[in-house]
């Protein structure tokens, strides 16, 4: 199949680009397949493009959300980038980290222990991701695609993966539910007894910069939270997260409704109780996702796990005793 991989003009001299979608970009969404072309651009001048109608997908505008079909002719309108001459290359010590991160591989799918603070793609001003790392590191993988996200903060289990179809049978499990997702997540106060479901709408609304914030509202999508307390501290527990829906922020924003917010969360979190966890050494988002189980592309079941980081760990210890 003909190497449809667009060209970007050089620094200083934008120009209109026509590409074609092949299979191998195919499913992929419209805001992030401009994440990965137009290297240097800010997220939020990607969004406005595309919420003026400057980015086309076969001659009509397009949402965000949208996906890209095999044939699909992309209009990419005249915007200044970066040069790409360089891809930046990931540091002996993340190279190590991440090899020693793999919980699980095969020919179709490789498996994270992802570490807090690495994005798990470049863009708004990150220039290396967690994806991107990896095809630097493992040059001669033809096709490495996450499979969902984690959010920058948030440690634990992420899934890459290694074919257009295995990506694709993944995803369709995430759509339809069949792939179960739970994390472990330390929040303010003492857990309701009897609290085992959060059922709440959620709405993203999208700012001018480019971030995303998320309500519970009713014309917000249907989100469902499934809760276990593992251990209850000094002013706070210890849960375990199921989610049955994947939103964004789906735990913060629901864990913040019931009026436990998480620690060490900047967006939706409480500011006093933050400011107590720091005084123990929480020094970011207290969220791991511990495990995944889903059914392989080939058949058969499996279950990936990441146990809590020391980080984390050194946080509930001292919560025993203080």
């Amino acid at each position: 199949m003909k190497d449809n991989t667009p060209q970007a003009p050089a620094a200083g001299r934008p120009g209109v680009q026509w590409l074609e979608i092949d299979e191998r970009r195919a499913g992929q969404r419209i805001d992030n397949f401009l994440l990965t072309q137009l290297k240097g651009v800010p997220k939020s001048r990607i969004y406005r493009i595309l919420r003026k109608g400057e980015v086309r997908v076969n001659k009509g505008r397009i949402k965000p959300d949208y996906r890209l079909q095999p044939g699909d002719t992309v209009r990419v309108p005249p915007v200044r980038v970066a040069g790409r001459d360089a891809a930046p290359q990931p540091g002996q010590s993340l190279s190590s980290t991440l090899k020693k991160a793999v919980v699980f591989e095969d020919e179709q799918l490789m498996a994270l222990n992802k570490p807090s603070g690495l994005a798990a793609h470049g863009g708004s001003g990150v220039n290396l991701g967690l994806i991107e790392a990896l095809r630097q590191i493992y040059p001669n993988e033809r096709f490495l695609e996450l499979v969902h996200r984690l959010d920058r903060d948030t440690s634990g289990c992420i899934m890459v993966a290694k074919s257009r179809a295995a990506l694709r049978h993944l995803q369709q499990q995430m759509q339809q539910g069949g792939i179960d997702k739970c994390y472990q997540a330390l929040v303010a106060g003492y857990w309701q007894k009897g609290l085992r479901e959060i059922s709440a709408p959620l709405h993203k609304n999208q700012l001018q910069s480019g971030e995303r914030v998320v309500r519970v509202s009713e014309q917000g999508k249907r989100a469902v939270t499934y809760f276990d307390v593992l251990q209850r501290l000094d002013g706070a527990t210890l849960v375990r997260a199921r989610l049955e829906t994947g939103r964004t922020h789906q735990i913060r924003v629901h864990c913040r409704a019931a009026g436990h917010a998480l620690a060490g969360d900047s967006k939706y979190g409480d500011p006093a109780f933050n400011r107590r966890m720091k005084g123990i050494g929480l020094k970011r988002l207290f969220l791991h996702a511990e495990e995944l189980s889903f059914t392989l592309p080939r058949g058969g079941k499996k279950t990936v796990r990441a146990p809590l980081p020391g980080d984390l760990s050194r946080v509930v210890e001292k919560l025993k005793t203080d």
